[in-house]
């Protein structure tokens, strides 16, 4: 039999063509049955992170001590975030605090951020039905004022190496989550003022899955946009959890 040079090219594209196919079916992606889990934990690391620039105990660092203050009670819907902006104040960052806090360095006590949490009634900050700022927080506000108000950052040291609810977890939940979580009115509902409520949050998953910003929860803290919680802050709650989320 003979082939005419027309048939005999389309032979030839015929053959390439169904080998291209033939090989790139070897290259298909894997196939999964059934649906998959949104949130897959990431391992427990409790190798701490290196100290590169130790902290002062004699300093007060802004990200680490003041910003989760402010972030927890002020810097939120209908108070002092980006949106809001209550009395052209916005506490949600170190530049938008010092340029609209009233920092007054030459006489701290004096300065409108400090002067609004020592007020009664209904010009204290937070405002009711939030409780006041515990004393130590609000002297811890006052020391950063008069140290210069700066934008220190260091290295906290993570200490991991014995993991409890009392001495561990609910510090970080009382300073960084509960200005939000309590009252008569808890953000989202939830409430994280004791153990019986936390715990509640660790079943439903929804601590965990908030604070690591785990696709199909809302980020914690709030506000958008806001410092998520240090690495070991994360890594503390997580070995907790992981060692049963006991009350000790």
């Amino acid at each position: 039999m003979q082939f005419s040079g027309k048939s005999f090219f389309a032979f030839v594209a015929f053959a390439l063509i169904a080998f291209i196919l033939y090989t790139s079916s070897c290259k298909r992606e894997p196939v999964y049955i059934g649906s998959l889990d949104p949130y897959v934990p990431d391992p427990v690391d409790t190798t701490p992170p290196p100290v590169v620039h130790p902290c002062s105990p004699d300093s007060v660092y802004f990200t680490q001590d003041i910003l989760p203050i402010l972030t927890s009670n002020c810097a939120m819907s209908g108070c002092h975030n980006v949106q809001s902006h209550e009395d052209g104040v916005i506490l949600n960052n170190y530049t938008n605090t010092r340029n609209t806090g009233k920092i007054n360095l030459s006489s701290p006590s004096n300065s409108k951020l400090y002067r609004v949490l020592n007020m009664t009634g209904g010009d204290r900050m937070p405002p009711s039905p939030m409780a006041a700022l515990p004393t130590a927080q609000r002297a811890l506000i006052l020391k950063w004022i008069q140290q210069g108000a700066l934008n220190l950052t260091c290295d906290a040291d993570c200490d991991t190496t014995n993991v409890t609810f009392s001495g561990s977890v609910m510090p970080l939940i009382s300073l960084k989550c509960q200005g939000c979580h309590s009252g008569s009115n808890p953000g989202g509902g939830v409430s994280l003022t004791n153990y019986t409520q936390v715990k509640a949050s660790v079943t439903s998953g929804t601590l965990i899955g908030s604070i690591t910003h785990a696709p199909g929860f809302k980020p914690m803290p709030e506000p958008v946009g806001s410092y998520p919680l240090p690495d070991c802050d994360i890594r503390k709650v997580q070995i907790w959890i992981s060692a049963g989320a006991l009350n000790n």
